[in-house]
């Protein structure tokens, strides 16, 4: 039954539009078989996006921290408290993504099923303020967000047997809408020559998706919003724009904008537009993952050509 659909959305190039990629998730003639769907939640947009993907009707789905907003710095309320109990498996970045989490648990007492999506994979290092972290930020590379689905497919399974083929046939759909992406995304910047394939943003959270598209992005700010950029690293990155003549400079939809429209006008650089980073938007141009990563390059891609 979805060998046909996805011949035909490839065939198509499905990839071109988000749009046509969600389509592409929609598996026609499966109705959930139960009467009360099985109540998840995940806690942060894009997150709550690829378990949507992989659970489709057979769940009822909580995101805590909704779209535009910054999960780096979320604090949990009464309220969000309420929903999460109410559900019976809890889908988390991990990392110290969620640094909330340790006093989300507490105030909750949580107990149902808590998965790490990123449970198993091995994650990239850098310096944040001098010191060797962890980079959290694995969604931002689609390779990666395969093997996330993976894991949702197994927790929901898990939980609701009666599902397995259900969340089997959702989740291999949804692993060739990334597989296209990664596809697309390598044509759109294949143009690109080395020496221009440098981005500025407000924080380190494209590390993934650089080292998949040999990308290097800078950044004021280290891996998590809560960390602050001294002068001294804002200075030091304005002489780097200066020495290489970058000219792809982004905002992010989850930051304040000032730091690096600061930075573009003493480095002389025009900012040219909004990523998406941590969280998906309530614009249609970035409100599933597909079409956040979609935006993410047309942009990146439009930014770094060589007749700017």
């Amino acid at each position: 039954m979805f060998g046909g659909v996805n011949r035909a959305l490839r065939e198509a190039k499905a990839w071109m539009t988000g749009s046509l990629l969600v389509a592409a998730l929609v598996i026609p003639g499966v109705a959930n078989a139960q009467d009360v769907r099985l109540p998840v939640s995940a806690s942060f947009s894009i997150l709550g996006d690829l378990v949507r993907a992989v659970g489709g009707d057979r769940i009822d789905l909580t995101t805590l921290v909704g779209p535009d907003q910054d999960a780096h710095v979320y604090e949990p309320t009464p309220a969000d408290i309420g929903k999460l109990t109410a559900t019976k498996v809890f889908f988390i970045n991990g990392l110290g993504f969620e640094g909330w989490m340790p006093r989300l648990r507490k105030a909750s007492h949580y107990t149902g099923r808590v998965v790490e999506v990123t449970e198993g994979l091995k994650p990239r290092t850098t310096r944040d303020q001098g010191k060797l972290v962890t980079d959290p930020h694995m969604f931002q590379d689609p390779a990666l967000a395969k093997a996330m689905v993976t894991r949702i497919r197994d927790a929901l399974t898990e939980a609701d047997p009666a599902g397995k083929t259900y969340y089997a046939e959702r989740a291999k759909n949804y692993e060739l809408a990334l597989d296209d992406l990664i596809t697309w995304a390598r044509k759109q910047l294949a143009p690109i020559s080395p020496t221009r394939r440098v981005v500025l943003t407000s924080h380190d959270a494209f590390g993934y998706l650089g080292e998949r598209f040999d990308i290097r992005f800078l950044a004021p700010e280290g891996v998590s919003t809560e960390s602050e950029a001294s002068a001294r690293d804002v200075a030091k990155l304005i002489r780097v724009i200066r020495t290489t003549g970058v000219k792809a400079v982004f905002m992010e939809n989850i930051t304040n904008p000032r730091l690096i429209e600061r930075i573009a006008h003493d480095a002389k650089v025009q900012v040219d537009g909004k990523l998406y980073s941590d969280a998906l938007s309530q614009n249609q141009e970035a409100s599933t993952y597909l079409q956040l990563f979609q935006h993410n390059i047309r942009a990146i891609a439009a930014a770094m050509k060589d007749d700017r």
